[in-house]
């Protein structure tokens, strides 16, 4: 059976996520910010919870510390921070949301790390974006049809990219591991005020589909439910 870690997984894709990895013979760990949230999601689910807050290396080594065996780390957590244009963008913002986007998926790979090197099929799934697309973005035509008028978000994009360039290095430097980022696509979730075209179930299961990847699976790929996507 194998041991997955999913951050942020009290709610929203996270949740769902975890709900078809039980139901597909997971032992899922639910990490959350909030105690109390965490443990209702995971009874829920016949999950377990640990506290993590990835902005925190100590939460981080102590939620860790709490798990014996992993196969499947799912950084998940993701917060998106203003939708505002480049003239607007605050830097303290920017370093608020890289913190949780970027930092955090690396403070939980790291701790993670000597637990996944004893897995025979380790995973990471880093949930990224279509929005941290630079091909997508820097076309216009393919960026006003991929994003809606309202949703500008320099600093949750850019987070997003920087995600996607984690994922590059990190699989490149162990390929041994099967490490790749997803793009849910537009879901509705809280962090787009529900305004996703997708449900949370669609969503989902481009992450569960690269979470369950077995040893001989692609590695350091961009991947959406569709396919590839362009980096």
């Amino acid at each position: 059976m194998p041991t997955t870690l999913i951050t942020g997984a009290n709610k929203g894709l996270g949740f769902e996520t975890a709900r078809q990895l039980v139901a597909a013979g997971h032992a899922v760990y639910i990490a959350a910010r909030d105690p109390e949230r965490g443990k209702a999601a995971a009874d829920r689910l016949g999950a377990r919870s640990v506290v993590l807050d990835v902005t925190s290396d100590e939460s981080v080594r102590a939620a860790v510390a709490e798990i014996d065996h992993l196969d499947v780390l799912i950084n998940n957590a993701g917060i998106p921070g203003s939708f505002v244009g480049p003239d607007e963008i605050d830097a303290a913002e920017m370093l608020t949301v890289y913190d949780t986007n970027v930092f955090g998926a690396i403070r939980v790979f790291q701790a993670s790390l000597p637990l996944l090197r004893k897995s025979a099929a380790p995973v990471v799934v880093n949930v990224s974006s279509g929005l941290g697309s630079l091909a997508v973005t820097s076309d216009p035509e393919g960026n006003r049809a991929a994003v809606p008028d309202w949703m500008a978000a320099p600093v949750y994009a850019s987070s997003k990219a920087a995600l996607n360039m984690l994922t590059i290095q990190y699989a490149r430097a162990l390929p041994e591991f099967r490490i790749n980022a997803v793009d849910p696509g537009f879901t509705a979730t809280d962090l787009n005020g529900h305004r996703g075209v997708q449900t949370i179930e669609q969503g989902a299961e481009i992450i569960v589909r690269m979470a369950r990847l077995g040893p001989d699976g692609p590695t350091g790929q961009y991947v959406s439910a569709t396919g590839p996507v362009p980096w």
